[in-house]
């Protein structure tokens, strides 16, 4: 049968895609289907230094819980957005938030600058903007006696909670001045440096790079965000209701339940969780098994992987696994919290190559290959 070109054709080719995506996506379970178990739940006793801190912990869950209903009166949805949020928050990392524009990011960093009663700034990045408009500059003033001094105005990153509002709409020249302060949480202006306070913390929003506008974040910068969370465009449901929530006020309501202090003792508390061995090595080999370039490299690195991820994600994997486990109610670190964390700690340190574009596999989609076949090789 003759199949006219036009229209038929593109839908027949648009068909012959899908199913090549959804034919490599199901290929690891198709591979070793027998292989693929569940793993085990990990249960450890809590250690005496655990015990101790009973009271904590209880106060660690708490505290928790009410941030996540603070934020909910003004945030529709996005749970798991809410949730890794929270918890790169205590472990101390940055997030890079992508969505369309009107999904809720803004709002989400206002809402939760009030629930942690930290001081906010927002910076909206420009093609016009500058380095020294983030980071701040020297001027030089006249004194009351007319002699003529060099004083350093401090930027808007002077703050704990820093709202860097689409980001990727300033040239690569502005945002390498996010590098040193998201990494050392210090400022260099001239030979002198600026210590920043505790708790420091930059939500970066951005758009897709498909949007016109918009520059490619180096990969540098990327590398030193601990998550990157995609905001989905919310349900009919959802959206209704946040018509509702507007037309009574635009303004957030959430109100202040923790502080800057609750939050470093809530951070040294989770560095306290044991992580056991076979659950390390779980973790380190996820990373590992994305670099295609090395000797032992794992088949879904190398059809699908260009570029693999530095050693920080597997830091991030480890130190996000801690406060997951406290936040739900657990003493240790499990397989299932590396899991939970393995796509938003990787999607945005690994590159996927043409094989993967061709048959239409998202980071997403290979992020599940190297999951499964990392539960194969640690059975």
């Amino acid at each position: 049968m003759k199949i006219k070109k036009g229209k038929k054709n593109q839908e027949l080719q648009e068909t012959q895609g899908k199913v090549a995506a959804e034919a490599a996506v199901s290929e690891a379970n198709e591979a070793g289907v027998e292989e693929l178990v569940e793993m085990p739940e990990v249960v450890t006793e809590p250690t005496e230094e655990m015990k101790k801190n009973a009271s904590k912990i209880e106060r660690f869950s708490q505290a928790v819980s009410k941030i996540k209903n603070e934020l909910r009166k003004d945030v529709v949805g996005q749970e798991e957005i809410i949730d890794n949020v929270i918890i790169a928050i205590i472990a101390g990392g940055n997030v890079l938030l992508e969505g369309v524009p009107g999904v809720g990011k803004t709002r989400l960093v206002r809402s939760l600058s009030k629930t942690l009663s930290l001081p906010f700034s927002r910076i909206q990045f420009t093609p016009d903007l500058m380095p020294s408009d983030v980071t701040g500059t020297n001027v030089i003033e006249k004194d009351d006696n007319g002699k003529l001094n060099t004083v350093f105005r401090r930027g808007p990153i002077f703050a704990n909670l820093v709202l860097a509002d689409e980001i990727n709409r300033a040239t690569p020249k502005t945002q390498s001045a996010m590098l040193e302060v998201m990494q050392e949480h210090k400022i260099t202006v001239g030979n002198t440096n600026y210590k920043l306070e505790e708790p420091f913390f930059v939500l970066a929003t951005e758009n897709p790079v498909e949007q016109d506008g918009t520059y490619p974040l180096p990969e540098a910068q990327m590398d030193r965000f601990i998550f990157k969370l995609i905001m989905n465009f919310p349900t009919a449901k959802e959206l209704a209701d946040i018509v509702k929530m507007t037309q009574i006020t635009l303004d957030e309501t959430a109100e202040a339940v923790v502080d800057g202090a609750s939050i470093l003792e809530m951070r040294a508390l989770a560095s306290q969780v044991p992580v056991i061995d076979d659950v390390l090595d779980y973790a380190i080999r996820l990373v590992t098994n994305t670099h295609p370039e090395l000797e032992n490299a794992s088949s879904t690195a190398t059809k699908y992987v260009k570029y693999g991820a530095s050693p920080r994600a597997a830091q991030a994997l480890v130190t996000c696994a801690k406060v997951r486990a406290l936040v739900s109610g657990r003493y240790n670190v499990s397989y299932a919290d590396i899991d939970a964390l393995a796509r938003p700690v990787l999607r945005h340190r690994i590159k996927i190559n043409y094989n993967a574009v061709n048959e239409r596999l998202t980071v997403d989609d290979v992020i599940g290959l190297l999951l499964k076949e990392n539960k194969r090789l640690s059975k």
